[in-house]
């Protein structure tokens, strides 16, 4: 079970880094590149399955409930705003492209600070 969630951990961060890198190189001019689409919903879902593995197994220790929440809030947040830029191009700004790369990387903080 170990093994899984490190791939599955291996695979968030990629997502996570796919979202951050994507919205970073497309600042001028203003676009969302649909890899960053990709991107969050990979994080979002090996986020879920990481959670998932670690509450079923004997093995791994239960993950902080209020750590989960907030970053599965956070990581909702930044899907419904990379779903509207995929949606519908002509909103997208540099307003919310900094808002995509503002919230990636507070829900990067989240999990690396939050002990």
């Amino acid at each position: 079970m170990k093994t899984l969630l490190h791939i599955l951990l291996v695979l968030h961060l990629l997502g996570w880094a796919i979202v951050l890198g994507g919205v970073l190189v497309s600042m001028r001019p203003p676009k969302l590149p649909k890899g960053v689409l990709h991107g969050i919903l990979t994080a979002l879902v090996t986020g879920v399955l990481m959670v998932g593995i670690a509450e079923s197994s004997d093995t791994i220790d239960d993950p902080d409930m209020a750590k989960i929440t907030v970053k599965l809030l956070v990581a909702l947040v930044v899907t419904a705003l990379v779903i509207v830029g995929v949606r519908k191009p002509a909103k997208v700004t540099t307003g919310l492209l900094g808002a995509i790369a503002g919230l990636t990387a507070l829900n990067v903080a989240i999990a690396v600070l939050w002990r």
